[in-house]
């Protein structure tokens, strides 16, 4: 078993580097010719969205004779909403964002940029909703995108978050910022814990012959790690930190969500949407789609999404450590791994 153990790892490094070699020789050959890539922000109107998506099935389902009815009764609705226009307040407007979260939050720049935009044309009656998919990650780096989200409550505005598949662990940071949490009935939500978790192949290493050496200055510049054996004090060391970080998330989470029983929640379970209503992880229990078409009978709602144009380098380079962070995640499933960090 061993000796298969050690042959698979042998291959999967093989693999690995091999893929990082490629990686690098793309970026070689294209980096000379590499431009920057301006990013755009793009604005759509979801009331007229959504009143296209309507007008498309009414002439689908409508009679010709009804129709032509229906035509005139909007021409009619149109220009009275024209000549009341002046007199007429208008709308507060929803602006909506986007946040499709991995484990390094890597959208945390366009949010950032998009949040910019935002603010800088909000007015105080308006609302911000974020559509948020985050299952978590890295801990600073989700803590850098719920510090862009506090940018809003700064801001003054109402702030909403949607959540429909998952927000959990670092999710879950950046959601409880919100002023309110909407959530689908079996979102999963929750998560608030810390973990690490990784091999040690020091014995492997051992029946091989192979020494590894690692050299720092300052006591726990190093804890544990992969390829040498690991004492009693750093495994202690490890788990201190965790501890210390666990309590900042607890904190955190407290200070933004008061009416919860913090030591109830924080154990690094996870609930569906109706349990974490009862539990008051979230506030109301709707999709994302029920609450914006809610909203568009007294807000003019605009999406913003940052468009950032990727280079034929960046493409393949993104494949590539696709493949790297699949074959990764592969290998965490195999040997148990919690998928909420």
């Amino acid at each position: 078993m061993a000796e298969f153990l050690f042959s698979y790892g042998l291959f999967i490094a093989k693999v690995i580097t091999g893929l990082i070699a490629l990686a690098f020789a793309v970026a070689i050959v294209a980096g000379a010719r590499k431009k920057e890539e301006p990013s755009r922000l793009k604005v759509t109107n979801l009331n007229a969205k959504f009143e296209e998506l309507t007008s498309t099935v009414k002439q689908a389902l409508f009679d010709k004779k009804d129709l032509k009815q229906h035509a005139k009764d909007e021409a009619k609705k149109a220009k009275l909403e024209k000549k009341n226009a002046s007199s007429k307040k208008p709308k507060p407007r929803l602006f909506v964002l986007n946040f499709d979260g991995d484990i390094k939050a890597t959208e945390v720049e366009t949010l950032r940029q998009e949040i910019t935009a935002m603010l800088s044309v909000a007015n105080p009656e308006d609302e911000v909703f974020l559509q948020l998919d985050n299952s978590g990650g890295m801990v600073h780096e989700h803590g850098l995108a719920a510090s862009q989200l506090q940018r809003i409550k700064d801001a003054s505005l109402k702030f909403t978050v949607g959540i429909d598949r998952v927000a959990a662990s670092g999710g879950y940071m950046m959601a409880c910022v919100a002023d309110k949490i909407v959530a689908a009935p079996f979102a999963i939500i929750g998560s608030i814990g810390v973990l690490a978790q990784l091999p040690n192949f020091n014995r492997l290493l051992d029946k091989a012959g192979i020494d590894f050496e690692q050299h720092t200055a300052g006591e726990y510049k190093r804890t544990v790690t992969m390829f040498g054996k690991n004492s009693e004090k750093e495994r202690k060391k490890l788990k201190g930190e965790l501890q210390e970080t666990h309590d900042l998330f607890r904190s955190f989470v407290g200070k933004h969500r008061p009416a919860l029983d913090i030591d109830k929640v924080s154990t690094g379970e996870h609930w569906y949407g109706q349990q974490a209503l009862e539990l008051n992880l979230v506030d109301e229990l709707k999709t994302s789609d029920e609450y914006l078409v809610d909203c568009m009978e007294t807000y003019d709602v605009y999406e913003l999404k940052m468009e950032v144009k990727q280079s034929m380098q960046d493409k393949l380079l993104g494949g590539i450590f696709s493949s790297l962070s699949n074959l990764k995640d592969g290998l965490s499933s195999i040997g148990g791994a919690n998928n909420y960090r």
